[in-house]
C-alpha cells in the first residue's frame, strides 16, 4: 500500500474522532433527523463545553441544533435548493481539542511509529518543535483550542464531506478562524448547517371536486395556510458563543398536472402566496362558473388508471446570526409530492 500523505493521515485520524465526537452528544447535539430519519425534536440544555482550564468536553466543538420550531409529522421532509450548484456544506471546523488534549490524542500515535518515521517527524515539527507551534501551544492552554475537521450528522458518503483535511491549526478564543479556511465555523456556516436540517410540511393539495373529477371542469386547487407557516432551525456551538437561525417561509406552489393534456391554472401553474397569506383560494359554493385563480382542467380522461399530479412548494430561506443585523438569504428551497387524481369523462344520455 502506498504511503498516506500528511493530510491524508491527519485527516483520518480526524474523522475517526469527529465520528467519535458526533456519536456521543447529548440530546441537543446533532441526533438522527440529520441523518434523513424524523426523530422528535431533542429537549433539554446544550452541553458542549470546557472545564475552565481549557479542556473540552466531548461535545464542545459540535454543533448543536434546536429544532423546536421545525416542521413535523411523517410526511414532512428536507427543502432541496433551487441552486443547481449549491448544497450545504458537509463538513466544517470546529474546537476539537485543547493543548494537553492533542498531545494526548497524538504522542500514543507517534510512539507507536505506525505512521511512518518521516510523518510522525513531521508532526513533532509542526506541534512540538516550533514550526510553527511550540509545546503543543501548552502557554496557551485556557486561551484558545486546536480546531479540526467535523463530517456533518448524516453527510458521511456526500461529495464535500472529506474535504476539511488540513491539519489541526490553533484559534485564540475570541478571534476569528483563518480567512483561507472557508470551512470553519462562522454565523453563515451555521446557517448554512441549519438550512439541511429544515423540514417542511408534505405539498398535498386540497382539491374541489377531490379525488375524482370530469373532463373540462376546472379543479380548484389550495394549501391548508395552517400548515404552511414558516419554519425555523437554530445552530449554534456554545463553547464559541455562536448561533444563527435559518427561516423557511412558502412563497408559492407549483402545480403540475401529471399529462400534457391539461391546463394550469394561471398558465404557468405557479401560484403565488396572497396578501392574506392564502396560496390558491378554497372552492365554495356558487363558483362552479369561475376560473380557480390556483388549479387545472384536465382535457382527457384517466381511463381506468389516474393521473399523478404534483405540487411542488417553493420556500423562501433567510437566515440571521450573532453579528449579523440584516436578514440574509440563503438558496430558495423545494419540497414536492405526488398526488392521484382521476378523471372521467362526463357521460351523455340521449333519449
Amino acid at each position: 500500500m502506498p504511503a498516506l500523505s500528511v493530510g491524508s493521515r491527519v485527516l483520518i485520524a480526524s474523522l475517526l474522532l469527529g465520528s467519535v465526537v458526533m456519536g456521543t452528544a447529548p440530546a441537543m447535539a446533532d441526533n438522527n433527523i440529520g441523518g434523513g430519519a424524523q426523530a422528535p425534536p431533542p429537549s433539554g440544555n446544550a452541553s458542549g463545553d470546557s472545564d475552565g482550564e481549557g479542556n473540552l468536553s466531548a461535545t464542545a466543538g459540535a454543533v448543536v441544533f434546536d429544532r423546536s420550531k421545525n416542521g413535523s409529522g411523517e410526511s414532512a421532509g428536507p427543502v432541496a435548493s433551487t441552486a443547481s450548484t449549491w448544497t450545504p456544506p458537509a463538513c466544517y471546523y470546529a474546537p476539537m481539542y485543547s493543548p494537553a488534549q492533542l498531545q494526548e490524542h497524538l504522542e500514543p500515535v507517534w510512539e507507536a511509529e505506525s505512521t511512518g518515521y518521516e510523518w510522525d517527524a513531521s508532526q513533532r515539527k509542526r506541534y512540538v518543535d516550533g514550526e510553527p507551534y511550540t509545546d503543543f501551544n501548552k502557554d496557551k492552554a485556557g486561551d484558545g483550542y486546536w480546531w479540526s475537521g467535523y463530517v456533518a450528522e448524516g453527510r458521511a458518503g456526500d461529495p464535500g464531506a472529506l474535504d476539511c483535511d488540513k491539519p489541526y491549526f490553533w484559534v485564540d478564543t475570541g478571534e476569528p478562524p483563518p480567512a483561507d479556511i472557508p470551512e470553519a465555523i462562522t454565523p453563515e456556516i451555521l446557517a448554512q448547517l441549519a438550512y439541511a436540517e429544515i423540514r417542511v410540511p408534505s405539498t398535498k393539495v386540497d382539491l374541489a371536486p377531490a379525488g375524482t373529477t370530469k373532463v373540462n371542469l376546472p379543479t380548484w386547487a389550495w394549501l391548508d395556510t395552517a400548515e404552511f407557516k414558516p419554519v425555523s432551525v437554530t445552530a449554534s456551538v456554545p463553547l464559541l458563543g455562536v448561533e444563527a437561525t435559518t427561516v423557511a417561509e412558502p412563497v408559492s406552489v407549483k402545480i403540475e398536472p401529471g399529462t400534457g393534456d391539461a391546463t394550469t391554472y394561471p398558465a404557468s401553474g405557479v401560484c403565488e402566496i396572497s396578501n392574506s397569506g392564502q396560496i390558491g383560494e378554497a372552492y365554495a359554493s356558487g363558483k362552479s362558473d369561475e376560473t380557480p385563480p390556483c388549479g387545472v382542467k384536465y382535457l382527457r380522461s384517466s381511463g381506468d388508471d389516474s393521473y399523478k399530479l404534483r405540487a411542488t412548494i417553493t420556500w423562501k430561506i433567510h437566515w440571521t446570526g450573532t453579528g449579523v443585523a440584516q436578514e440574509q438569504p440563503l438558496p430558495d428551497g423545494e419540497f414536492g409530492a405526488e398526488q392521484d387524481v382521476v378523471v372521467q369523462e362526463i357521460q351523455a344520455v340521449n333519449r
